[in-house]
C-alpha cells in the first residue's frame, strides 16, 4: 500500500491534474460495474469448498464460469455505458476498454478463493506481490520515458495478467490443476441464489464510493476530478486501519455476546472509543498540515485540493466508526441493516453531488461524502429504533473517546 502511495502520487505529479483526472474518472467508472465480475461469491465459495471437499474441483470450475461471465458482461456494459455518456471522447472509450478488460482476467481470482479456504493465502501474496511489483518498475519506466496516458492504462491490466498468471502457477504447484474443474448446471444455480444479495450489496457500496469522480467528471470536468482524486489518494490511504483494528477484535466481541449482553456492549463501547480516537489522531494533524502535504506531494497544480482534503479527511471518523458497527452488526446477524444504511447512504451522497458538484465543484463532492457517510454509520441509527442504542453509544465516542 505504501508503494502503491507514491507510484500514485509520482504519477499524478508527471500526468498533471486533468489528464490524472482522466484516467481516476475511467477508473471510478469501471468500479461501478465490478460487482458484475465478482459477482459476490468469495465468502460463499470458501463456506462451500469448507463444508464439502469433495465438491471442490465443481465449485471451482462453476465459480470461475460465472466470473468469467460475468466480467466479460461488466466490460460490455461499461463500454456502452460510458460510449452513450461521453460518445465523442476516443481517448476516454479506449482507456475504459484496457481498465475494464481486467475484469475479465479477475475470474481466475477463483484460485486466490481456493488457497484462502485452505489457508494457504502466501501463496496469493507470492503471486499478486510479484506481479505488483515488476508493473510498479514498468510504470517508474513508463514515467521516465514519458509514455502516453493509455500506456499507464495498459500497465493496470498487464499487473492483473500476470498475477492471474501467477496464480494459475501457484495453484499447479501445489499439485492441482484448472483442466480437472468442472461445470454444474444445479451448482449455478446454487451459487447464484445465494450471491444475489450480496451482488446487490457490492453494487450500491462501489456507487457510495465512487460515485463522486464520476459525478464530477460529467458535471465539471476532467481537471476538478484530478484534484478531487489527489485529496481522496489521501485520505482514503488510512481507510486499512480500521478493518485490521476491527479484524483483530471481532473473535473477542462474539466471544463476548456468549457470556452476556452487558459484556458484548462494554467491549463494543471501547471498539468505539478506540475508532473515534483514532480518527482524531490521524484528522487533526492532517487538517492542520493539508496544504503542506498537497504542495510537498503533488505539487502547486493540485493546490485546490488542499481545502478539500482538509475537509474530507473528517469522514474517516464515521469510516471508523462504520466499520465497528459493522462487527456489532454481523454478530447478531443484521446484515441486512447494513445493507440498508449503506443504500441510503449512497442515495444521500447522490443526491446531495447532483445539487452540490455544479456550485461548488470538487468541494460539493467532499461535503456530500462526508454527510453520507455521517448518515450510514451513525445519523441511520436514530432512524432505525433497534439502532437507536447503538446510535447512542457512536456519538458517545465522538464526544468522549475515552479507551481506558
Amino acid at each position: 500500500m505504501g508503494l502503491g502511495l507514491v507510484i500514485g502520487i509520482w504519477l499524478a505529479r508527471y500526468l498533471g491534474p486533468n489528464q490524472y483526472g482522466l484516467l481516476n474518472y475511467v477508473i471510478a467508472f469501471v468500479a461501478l460495474f465490478s460487482a458484475f465480475s465478482s459477482l459476490g461469491l468469495d465468502g460463499i465459495v470458501i463456506r462451500d469448498i469448507v463444508r464439502s471437499t469433495a465438491c471442490t474441483e465443481q465449485t471451482l470450475g462453476t465459480t470461475f464460469l460465472l466470473r468469467l461471465c460475468g466480467g466479460t458482461v461488466a466490460l460490455a456494459v461499461s463500454i456502452s455505458t460510458l460510449s452513450m455518456l461521453r460518445p465523442h471522447e476516443a481517448t476516454m472509450h479506449l482507456l475504459c476498454a484496457i481498465i475494464a478488460a481486467g475484469m475479465v482476467f479477475q475470474a481466475f481470482d477463483t484460485i486466490d478463493i481456493y488457497f484462502q479456504s485452505q489457508v494457504k493465502s502466501q501463496y496469493v501474496v507470492y503471486a499478486k506481490g510479484l506481479a505488483f511489483a515488476i508493473v510498479s518498475v514498468g510504470k517508474v519506466a513508463l514515467i521516465y520515458m514519458h509514455a502516453p496516458l493509455a500506456a499507464f492504462a495498459w500497465a493496470g491490466l498487464f499487473e492483473v495478467i500476470f498475477g492471474s498468471l501467477g496464480l494459475i502457477t501457484a495453484y499447479q504447484m501445489q499439485g492441482h490443476h484448472i483442466m480437472a474443474w468442472r461445470v454444474s448446471y444445479d451448482r449455478i444455480k446454487s451459487l447464484l441464489r445465494d450471491s444475489w444479495p450480496l451482488i446487490l450489496s457490492g453494487v450500491v457500496t462501489m456507487v457510495y464510493l465512487r460515485i463522486d469522480q464520476v459525478m464530477i467528471g460529467n458535471m465539471v470536468g476532467n481537471e476538478e476530478v484530478g484534484i478531487y482524486s489527489a485529496a481522496v489518494r489521501l485520505a482514503e490511504a488510512w481507510y486499512f486501519i480500521p478493518m485490521a483494528v476491527v479484524g483483530s477484535f471481532f473473535p473477542d466481541i462474539v466471544a463476548a455476546k456468549s457470556v452476556s449482553d452487558e459484556l458484548f456492549y462494554s467491549k463494543l463501547q471501547k471498539l468505539y472509543n478506540l475508532m473515534a480516537l483514532m480518527a482524531y489522531v490521524i484528522a487533526i494533524p492532517t487538517t492542520l498540515m493539508s496544504n503542506w502535504l498537497i504542495h510537498l506531494l503533488f505539487g502547486p497544480a493540485y493546490a485546490k485540493a488542499g481545502p478539500m482534503l482538509a475537509v474530507l479527511i473528517w469522514a474517516g471518523m464515521f469510516v471508523n466508526l462504520g466499520v465497528a458497527r459493522s462487527a456489532f452488526l454481523t454478530t447478531i446477524n443484521w446484515t441486512r441493516v447494513h445493507f440498508m444504511t449503506v443504500a441510503l447512504g449512497c442515495l444521500i451522497n447522490v443526491v446531495l453531488n447532483y445539487f452540490l458538484i455544479p456550485v461548488y465543484g470538487g468541494m460539493g463532492a467532499v461535503i456530500a461524502s462526508c454527510i453520507a457517510y455521517w448518515f450510514a454509520a451513525h445519523g441511520a441509527c436514530f432512524v432505525y429504533r433497534p439502532l437507536y442504542r447503538t446510535g447512542c453509544m457512536l456519538t458517545k465516542a465522538i464526544f468522549h473517546p475515552r479507551i481506558w
